[in-house]
């Protein structure tokens, strides 16, 4: 199991690597990219929720769900509760529109690398995952004039090596925590064309490119409790806190003039490194987190649940870019999910589709960014199914799969709204470690 699981996720990665974009949304240029969701296939299909806890299926979003009442239990043969593997990617198509032009965009990620691991009374948890994404290529288009006057573009992201600990407080609670290293870089530059007194592009253009590598440390507390409201009924009630930190930014800036031939090569002639001074090694805070899930459902049937989130986005920010000549603030940030699954019959014998598992959720979000007095929102709408995949061993491994179809910006102040579809898959695959021999 563990040399597939190996095999699986290196071809994964290295098809999603060779494309790999993370986004194509014109609002990663602002900060140090778009916040990524943090969580796995199935959070996703039901909303982005985080507030489902059981024994099959590892979830990102809270670090208390690796340890839990249901998996000291022994399920179904008698053996040990088992040791999760996960890994997803993602395709994204999107609609950029304007109120005087569209255009299409796609791009492909790498979701999430992650490993569950259960330790008696504890468990625990270790992967990689992105954590913001910057692509975009824009233009500044002077209507007067009928030319391009500025052009944009940028790339990079943050990613994060994380490492979670659960542990079962009572059987009902249990409380866990993730250490996360950030790491990346951000790279942004910007071209201004020159024109002569006729209008005609003259042959030489000044490209700006700006460089951040950031590094550094964040923690997340989570605490989930689950109990029965009568025989069937189960309710559960989570929380995570995310304490503002910061990350180490290395900056570095410089100044080139580049020729640019008709098919849009850029040629470098020479180029001038910027003495930044202070501003050559600077610290970005990174916002504080909160949440608080409840859901109510029957154990292996189904579930329905909501989640909370507010993030002190104000204090989120790169420096090194100056906001103010762009328009861009930021603001608190905030989301509120909704979402479920239904499962008509995991231990059905004579249909297969009544083993898979039916998930579907809304969310609406405050992205915190502000740009030309607007705030930027975001809604989705998701489904999701959860395939059952090898035999009927108890250990349920899955092929998840999952369509998002949502919104984000508006056409309002000039700006850009993204109508977006985004497809997840994901493979989620469960087997023992250290068993014990039966028959020597």
């Amino acid at each position: 199991m563990i040399k597939k699981f190996v095999a699986i996720s290196i071809a994964i990665i290295g098809c999603l690597s060779y494309a790999q974009q993370g986004t194509a949304s014109p609002y990663s240029f602002y900060g140090i990219g778009s916040l990524r969701f943090k969580g796995t296939i199935e959070n996703r299909g039901m909303g982005g929720i985080g507030s489902y806890i059981d024994s099959l299926h590892i979830n990102l979003r809270n670090p208390a769900s690796y340890a839990g009442k249901n998996l000291q239990s022994k399920p179904y043969d008698g053996e040990s509760r088992p040791v999760k593997f996960s890994v997803a990617g993602t395709f994204t198509t999107s609609s950029l529109n304007s109120n005087t032009e569209s255009e299409n965009a796609n791009s492909s990620s790498f979701d999430y690398l992650a490993v569950s691991i259960p330790l008696g009374r504890f468990g625990a948890g270790f992967g990689l995952l992105p954590f913001t994404s910057v692509g975009y290529r824009l233009q500044d288009f002077n209507p007067v004039e009928d030319r391009v006057d500025f052009r944009y573009e940028g790339e990079g992201g943050l990613n994060k090596a994380f490492f979670s600990l659960g542990y079962l407080v009572t059987d009902n609670f249990t409380i866990g925590a993730d250490v996360n290293y950030n790491f990346g870089n951000t790279q942004n530059s910007a071209i201004q064309f020159v024109y002569d007194d006729e209008g005609n592009l003259v042959q030489f253009a000044t490209r700006q490119n700006s460089r951040s590598d950031l590094s550094g440390l964040n923690f997340n507390f989570g605490a989930a409790y689950k109990g029965k409201l009568t025989d069937k009924l189960e309710f559960s009630a989570t929380a995570t806190f995310a304490p503002e930190s910061s990350l180490n930014s290395i900056n570095d800036r410089s100044i080139s003039t580049i020729i640019i031939n008709n098919f849009g090569d850029e040629f470098v002639q020479n180029t001038i490194e910027v003495d930044l001074g202070e501003d050559e090694e600077t610290d970005l805070s990174l916002p504080n987190r909160l949440s608080f899930g409840l859901g109510l459902g029957q154990a292996s049937k189904w579930f329905v649940g909501a989640e909370y989130v507010s993030q002190n986005s104000s204090v989120f920010g790169n420096p090194l870019l100056d906001a103010s000549n762009t328009g861009t603030s930021f603001e608190d940030a905030s989301s509120f999910a909704i979402g479920g699954f239904y499962l008509p019959s995991y231990r059905s014998l004579s249909s297969y589709f009544k083993r898979v598992t039916y998930r579907a959720g809304a969310r609406f979000e405050n992205t915190g960014l502000v740009i030309n007095n607007e705030s930027i929102d975001e809604f989705g709408i998701s489904f999701g199914l959860g395939l059952p995949i090898g035999p009927q061993t108890g250990l349920f491994s899955e092929l998840n799969l999952g369509f998002e179809y949502g919104q984000r910006g508006t056409k309002r102040s000039n700006l850009i709204q993204e109508n977006f579809f985004n497809f997840n898959v994901s493979l989620s695959l469960s087997d023992r470690w250290f068993q014990k021999r039966k028959y020597n």
